[in-house]
Parts: C-alpha cells; structure tokens; sequence
C-alpha cells in the first residue's frame, strides 16, 4: 500500500465538473493499493499517516498533527501509484490490486479514517477526477507499506 500525503491548505475533487471531495488545512491523501494488501496493512498506514506531525508549533517547528491543528482529510484512490515502468515506455500495473479488492480497501481506509478525523471527504473510485490542490510548503510524504510494515 501506499500513500501520497500532501500538506495542504486547501484542496478539491471534481468528477464532471462538479466538486465531490473539498477540504480546508490538511492532507490530501493519493492512496496506492497492490494485489498483496490487508486490513492489518491498512490500519498500520492509516496509523502512521494520522499521527504525522507536519504542521508547524508557534515556533516554526514540524511538531504539530492533524488533531492539533483540527485538519482535514481528501482521500483519493490512485491505482497508478503501483505503476510499474522498468520496461518500455508504456507503465504496467500488475502489482495494483484488482479493482473490487481495492475499492474494498479504499471503503475500509475511508472508515477507519472517519473514526478518527471529523472531516473526511473522498474521490469516487474509479471515475475520472481532477484534483485541485494549494501544497502547503510544499510539503509531501510518501508511506510505503513495504517500509512501514517491516
């Protein structure tokens, strides 16, 4: 599994030019999943990904988390994440998982997630979205289950 965490001070989801997904101070989470992953693996990323502290304390300092600066979450299912391209010019995507194994898990992320985070919001699995985003900093952090999950 894997996540793309953006700091963000805004950021939003269109599918049809309509808005589905929009947030204020955040992150805006691409989320990754391959053939191989579990519950287990999601709850130990959504673990680590809720407690990051990258917000900046009164002094500058990356030393504050989402609960602390009440953040948001936009969470958006990226099949491509899991491309692979160490042949050719054209990606392969052997290693995502199949497309009703990974909405499962993309549901069960969502869940997990709205327990912890009052505000939540979401893509639409599947469809084409145009994402919006005002990075914060920038600042961008890539979780791998690969590392987290050792």
């Amino acid at each position: 599994m894997r996540f793309i965490i953006q700091r963000v001070a805004k950021a939003d989801v269109s599918v049809d030019e309509h808005v589905v997904g929009a947030i204020e101070k955040g992150f805006l989470v691409f989320i990754g999943v391959s053939r191989d992953d579990t519950k287990e693996i999601a709850d130990r990323m959504i673990k680590k990904m809720t407690a990051m502290r990258i917000f900046d304390d009164e002094n500058g300092k990356t030393n504050l988390g989402l609960s602390d600066v009440g953040g948001q979450l936009l969470l958006i299912s990226q099949f491509t994440l899991y491309a692979d391209c160490k042949k050719g010019n054209r990606p392969s995507f052997v290693n995502a998982g199949a497309p009703d194994m990974a909405n499962e898990m993309y549901e069960y992320i969502i869940g997990k997630c709205r327990k912890i985070v009052p505000v939540v919001e979401t893509g639409i699995f599947g469809a084409d979205m145009k994402v919006s985003l005002l990075n914060d900093g920038p600042f961008t952090i890539v979780l791998d289950s690969d590392e987290i999950c050792k």
